[in-house]
């Protein structure tokens, strides 16, 4: 067992019978009453995130987990499947466990999978991808002054906006968070 001394950020817990990792924490004095810790922890199945208030020295049940990298190969139906790069075994992960970050990912790139014994908690995807641009309509010339964008199709299908000097066959930098451009890539 351990106490809220132990916590640090990306530490899984179970709370409520269910995994969070601590996102943050703060370990509060003050000057009447008892210390405790204020935390924000993340829910490892959903995505929802939660502030709890434990009081200082209160035992918790950590978690140990293991993370894997596997390749990305590719989409069956509601499921995506995933190489052990050491052993080359497939597995089978549910495409819920990714999220939005899904309509990002192409074939053959690498991801990190949390196992806490032989269950999938989550699948960790690059935060940045680098995608090409399969059809986008051509900017206007002299509208490049003001913030103006416009939707562009990717490799895989998803729909970002992007800046009007952006063409056809380009290379761009896609932040898998927010599923926004973030700037072309040379080359």
């Amino acid at each position: 067992m351990a106490t809220t001394a132990d916590f640090r950020n990306g530490l899984i817990i179970k709370f409520k019978n269910d995994l969070y990792t601590v996102i943050e924490f703060q370990h509060v004095k003050p000057g009447k009453g008892g210390a405790f810790v204020r935390t924000m922890l993340k829910n490892l199945r959903s995505g929802k995130v939660l502030d709890n208030t434990f009081r200082s020295g209160e035992t918790l049940d950590i978690v140990r987990v293991e993370r894997r990298k596997y390749q990305y190969l590719y989409r069956d139906s509601e499921y995506l499947v995933c190489m052990d790069n050491g052993t080359y075994e497939q597995i089978n992960v549910p495409a819920s466990h990714i999220g939005d970050g899904i309509n990002y990912l192409k074939e053959n790139e690498e991801v990190e999978i949390l196992f806490n014994g032989e269950e999938i908690i989550s699948v960790d995807i690059p935060i940045f991808i680098n995608l090409k641009v399969v059809s986008v309509e051509p900017g206007a010339k002299g509208d490049t002054v003001s913030n103006v964008t416009k939707p562009a199709t990717l490799e895989t299908g998803a729909t970002v906006n992007v800046p009007l000097f952006v063409n056809e066959g380009e290379l761009l930098k896609i932040d898998t968070r927010t599923g926004s451009y973030v700037e072309r890539v040379k080359g």
